[in-house]
């Protein structure tokens, strides 16, 4: 006789699982869709200086994600952490567009505890050069410099760190 429960868990268990991979699926073509053309996937000289009064210049040979968001945006709220956690092995530039100045978002930064290195963009002139029509974009280049991911909306830790590892 079959035991009804554990077919019920089993059915409801393949459906979450196939559920889970069609929405992967199904955010991966979006992201694909709405990425920024950027006319080049060679990374650009960057030497900019941050809120922290530091200077950020490209290190040759250590893959790079730049990370744009804006204090305004509630994904970008949601994924912040994993920004951070991806920070603390891999060099992250992560620039807040239109959020207010320096003062606003050094305090929105102390008070969620997040260490990543921000440059702020406040006129939006870094967006524009990017392309960026949607927050948060994030582009992930290799040790050479070359564009290898561009995401689109919200991505896991795991998702972050498994695109760097494959890269690497």
């Amino acid at each position: 006789m079959i035991d009804l429960k554990k077919w019920k868990l089993k059915s409801t268990l393949k459906e979450i699982f196939i559920a889970l991979i069609l929405l992967f699926i199904l955010t991966n073509i979006i992201s694909y869709i709405r990425q920024p053309d950027l006319g080049t996937t060679q990374l650009p000289q960057i030497e900019v200086q941050l809120i922290d009064g530091s200077t950020f210049q490209i290190e040759k040979g250590k893959p790079l994600v730049i990370h744009f968001w804006a204090m305004s945006c509630p994904i970008c709220k949601l994924e912040a952490s994993n920004i951070d956690t991806i920070s603390k092995k891999y060099d992250v530039l992560s620039i807040a567009v239109n959020s207010g100045s320096d003062e606003k978002v050094k305090a929105y930064m102390q008070e969620h505890g997040f260490s990543f290195k921000v440059l702020n963009d406040v006129d939006g002139a870094w967006a524009t050069e990017f392309n960026i029509e949607v927050y948060p974009t994030t582009f992930i280049y290799d040790v050479k410099g070359k564009l290898r991911f561009t995401e689109v909306g919200y991505t896991t830790t795991a998702g972050l760190l498994a695109r760097l590892e494959w890269i690497e």
